[in-house]
């Protein structure tokens, strides 16, 4: 077939471009930048910005298959500072892919949402209930990514209704690996912590945003791309978790990247620093129903190859 993969120069579109290509479809890659770590395997790249509506049509123009991962986003310390923009530039790009998707005729829509368009209410403890998709309302979403992350989803949805259009709507909970941002304000917390723990001398400290028991859960990429491709060939077409059930305190993530690096360290805790909700898991009910699968890579299992990955790019960067 003929698949688009908008945010094909981020972290998870490169990787789903290359999942692709392994299958032997023909890939358009669309991005703003061409991948930062590797070259892209896609058959052909489009250097575009989606918030323009004409890109969106060039982006779609031909195609079978659309998988709309691209987004301006980023780490806690990114999305918390970046409201306004974040917001207006996402529905842009969301709403004019939508509308494009329809006029191209295009046969699957695949929109890649998030884990934070769940109420704050209902993550107020980090002993929390795993989400589930039916909770997103009554709304209380994080404050400007999740607000247009939902909206989107709403959207999504409305054009399935009343477009026919056959989408599929992934909730993305913390996805992490090799080949993605480590640096820069716009990594999440799994590579900035690795990031930190490679620089860190062993025996040395490190920053800690927050008090460490936070928790989260954390899924490693190739079960997150494994899992977009089992979605798309579902038929589902209602908003669903994609993310790993293994509830961690950030203070255990933090032993899983020293324990990669044989370090041992000690860590200063920063309570002035974002730390988003107190607690969020992924609810895997739904996903396991459907396909009889369910993200299987433990964080102690998927944080080695990520830390391995992140060391040896801050060796070779290093003068």
């Amino acid at each position: 077939m003929n698949v688009v993969v908008t945010g094909a120069g981020g972290f998870i579109g490169h990787h789903l471009v290359n999942r692709l290509k392994a299958e032997g479809h023909h890939v358009r890659g669309v991005d703003l930048k061409r991948p930062e770590f590797a070259p892209s395997a896609a058959d052909e790249f489009q250097i575009a910005d989606l918030r323009h509506f004409e890109s969106c049509l060039r982006a779609t123009e031909g195609m079978d298959d659309v998988y709309q991962l691209a987004a301006d986003m980023g780490g806690i310390g990114y999305i918390s500072a970046n409201h306004a923009f974040l917001t207006r530039n996402n529905t842009l790009i969301n709403s004019h892919m939508l509308e494009a998707a329809r006029l191209s005729r295009v046969r699957r829509y695949l929109y890649t949402s998030s884990a934070c368009v769940y109420p704050s209410f209902l993550q107020n403890g980090a002993d929390v209930t795993p989400l589930r998709e039916t909770e997103a309302v009554p709304a209380d979403p994080e404050k400007g990514y999740g607000w247009e992350k939902l909206f989107a989803e709403q959207l999504t949805g409305y054009y399935h209704e009343e477009c026919g259009l056959d989408v599929r709507i992934v909730r993305f909970h913390n996805i992490y690996g090799p080949l993605g941002a480590y640096d820069g304000g716009r990594e999440k917390a799994p590579a900035a912590i690795c990031r930190k723990v490679a620089l860190a001398p062993d025996g040395g400290c490190i920053e800690v945003w927050g008090d460490g028991l936070q928790t989260r859960s954390f899924c490693y990429i190739e079960d997150c791309i494994e899992g977009i491709r089992r979605i798309m060939e579902s038929g589902y077409a209602r908003p669903i978790n994609l993310g790993r059930d293994e509830l961690v305190t950030v203070n255990q993530l933090v032993d899983a990247a020293c324990a990669a690096a044989g370090k041992e360290l000690t860590r200063r805790h920063d309570l002035t620093r974002p730390q988003g909700v107190r607690g969020r898991n992924s609810d895997n009910s739904v996903l396991a129903d459907l396909l009889g699968w369910q993200p299987e890579t433990a964080l102690c299992e998927g944080i080695q190859p990520t830390y391995d990955w992140i060391a040896a790019e801050l060796v070779s960067a290093s003068p």
